[in-house]
């Protein structure tokens, strides 16, 4: 189990010309009372695609932008390609941030971690800051059940526009990675890191692993750690996610399992739960019956919990409705 968890700890109405776009209607949960959220997607995985999305949503980047990537545990090959996301974040003139993780790998020091964005050739196409160089500050959290604040790095408050752009995929010990966990663990300081894996136990990394908490709670606290940031940013925050190279695994894993079904396409949206949830339920309606990997993945983690509470405290909304901007 502590191998499992050392690999988790690194631990996704039509505003286009209607000539442009088909829209379908998806409802992520029973009747609620809450409007649907919009998430934009298109099958094509491409730099135009990515652009295309993001000026879909009508939310201009401004000021200094953050795009809060993973830059892949070296080893690994799922993570986005510098190629696919460079057009968009020169676009958005946007700094590729990232903080260093819990466990021992290859990023868990700053230096490290820079060489790792430098060799998988980031630093190419956008600076790169890793924002837990020079420490770490606590953002406020409202109610939380588990966390009292977040424990992000010292250079995130400088910010003042944030692009959650993720990967989804699956994760070992959160059973998928997308949205929320990008801007709740891969905001967070390595010592944040440890105090949502601990459900906030403990406010380091270095005794993670003798305050590992019942799972639901863990997940729980991501979500929190998520409200934090989305409510430090208000208006300022969007969310792209790329559905390819769909592992089981994580970009935090140095030997990730090769992805058995294909790509899906890349999703957006201002609404993180809808995201998330729209993601995973082009996983399950997928026709590849490759997808049962990644879904037993998800569910063997109780990953649709880390939506569930996300609803439950204010952080979005699973309704949403889903408008292609693929042409008919």
């Amino acid at each position: 189990m502590k191998g499992l968890l050392t690999i988790g700890v690194c631990a996704l109405t039509s505003l286009v010309a209607c000539a442009q776009t088909s829209s379908t209607t998806t409802s992520g949960t029973s009747e609620t009372k809450d409007a649907a959220a919009v998430v934009y997607m298109t099958k094509e995985i491409s730099p135009e695609a990515i652009v295309k999305l993001y000026k879909a949503l009508g939310r201009e980047a401004k000021g200094k932008v953050a795009v809060k990537i993973s830059t892949g545990e070296p080893g690994g090959h799922n993570y986005l390609q510098p190629s696919l996301i460079a057009d968009f974040v020169k676009l958005t003139n946007g700094t590729i941030v990232e903080c260093n993780t819990a466990y021992a790998g290859k990023r868990f020091s700053t230096d490290d971690h820079r060489k790792a964005a430098e060799e998988h050739g980031f630093t190419a196409i956008a600076p790169v800051d890793i924002m837990d160089a020079d420490g770490e500050v606590k953002l406020p959290l409202k109610d939380g059940k588990h966390l009292k604040y977040d424990i992000v790095g010292s250079h995130y408050p400088d910010y003042d526009f944030t692009v959650i752009l993720s990967h989804f995929k699956g994760h070992a010990m959160g059973g998928f990675g997308g949205a929320v966990k990008n801007m709740s663990i891969g905001i967070a300081s390595s010592n944040g890191k440890g105090y949502i894996h601990s459900a906030g136990k403990i406010e380091t990394a270095e005794d993670l692993w003798n305050n590992i908490p019942e799972q639901d709670l863990f997940l729980e606290s991501m979500a929190e750690a998520a409200k934090s940031v989305a409510d430090h940013c208000g208006d300022n925050i969007l969310y792209i996610s790329v559905a390819n190279n769909l592992s089981v695994d994580c970009d935090c894993s140095s030997h990730p399992e090769d992805p058995k079904m294909h790509d899906l396409g890349v999703l957006a949206s201002l609404d993180p739960i809808a995201l998330d949830k729209a993601c995973t339920d082009l996983v399950r309606n997928s026709d590849d019956h490759g997808k049962v990997h990644l879904i037993e993945r998800i569910d063997s983690r109780h990953g649709m919990h880390t939506l569930d509470y996300g609803e439950q405290i204010g952080l979005g909304t699973q309704n949403y409705k889903i408008v292609s901007l693929d042409e008919e």
